[in-house]
């Protein structure tokens, strides 16, 4: 038997609908509102099953202990440092593991653009569970959640109580995690590219560091970042390239060597169709 609430020491914040209704409505706010967040320690038999889908995205981590949870992919194991993240309006189910129950910060997000947002960063049915790399981040800005909930109802309190939910949503997409350990691969090669600004790394290149074949390296990164790798690797060098023109004298020529580009008319070019204009003409409508 599953048990929604009523552990010993929880903590528990349920804002009531017509206010939630009113938050969003209102101008000025995050265009999102946590309805719901919680702290549960030890959560013996603790779990919901919705086959009725709700309208929030709903935000578990487990900081210790295991679980599970279940979307119409199958179902999931959960343990301690993971993160499960279900999407609004799909059925689901969770619950805590009945020899070790888990012990979760959570809470609930109702937002119109919460479900493009998470479809967006792999944040699916499919995907529902996350191992982050240091969830002390994720963590503390759930109890940062769960305090300004607290504290009162006012737009101030759920303002920053909405702008803490989505730093926390944005540091799991940041994560880019997956089932397998290609998530660590990929970050190994933006790390590399990041470090190597200036240097001719090819996308072979980083297929063999990673040991990988460089169809598959090119589709693994294409989908934990959202772009091609030379797509990302040109971002890295503008990104360079404009914090030089801001910040120095050095001539554009100069600045397209340092990032990259020996020839500065290929340069030009790439600034341009990135920035929808010339170098000179960033640099005087940034000092001017």
């Amino acid at each position: 038997m599953l048990i929604p609430d009523g552990f010993p020491g929880q903590r528990m914040l349920v804002l009531p609908r017509p206010r939630v209704r009113e938050f969003l409505n209102q101008p000025g706010t995050a265009r999102l509102a946590v309805t719901d967040c919680g702290y549960f320690p030890r959560a013996d038999s603790h779990g919901r099953r919705r086959a009725t889908p709700i309208g929030q995205a709903i935000v578990m981590a487990c900081v210790d202990g295991s679980g599970w949870c279940e979307t119409e992919a199958g179902r999931f194991p959960v343990h301690r440092g993971q993160v499960v993240v279900l999407p609004p309006r799909q059925a689901h189910a969770y619950g805590a593991d009945t020899e070790d129950p888990w012990t979760l910060w959570w809470f609930h997000a109702a937002s119109p653009e919460a479900e493009a947002f998470l479809a967006g960063a792999g944040m699916t049915a499919e995907n529902p569970v996350r191992r982050p790399r240091d969830l002390y981040p994720i963590v503390s800005l759930m109890s940062e959640v769960l305090s300004w909930m607290e504290r009162d109802s006012t737009t101030t309190s759920l303002n920053a109580a909405a702008g803490a939910a989505w730093h926390a949503l944005t540091l799991l997409a940041s994560e880019r995690s997956r089932a397998d350990d290609a998530g660590d691969v990929i970050e190994h090669a933006m790390e590399y590219l990041r470090a190597h600004i200036a240097d001719r790394v090819t996308v072979p290149e980083l297929a063999a560091m990673a040991s990988l074949s460089t169809s598959h390296f090119s589709a693994l990164f294409k989908r934990h970042v959202g772009y091609p790798v030379l797509q990302y690797q040109t971002m890295l060098r503008m990104g360079r390239a404009r914090e030089l023109l801001d910040t120095t004298s050095a001539t554009v020529a100069a600045i397209a060597a340092e990032v990259g580009y020996p020839d500065s008319f290929y340069f030009a070019r790439q600034f341009k169709k990135v920035h929808g204009m010339t170098a000179r003409e960033y640099r005087e409508q940034h000092k001017g």
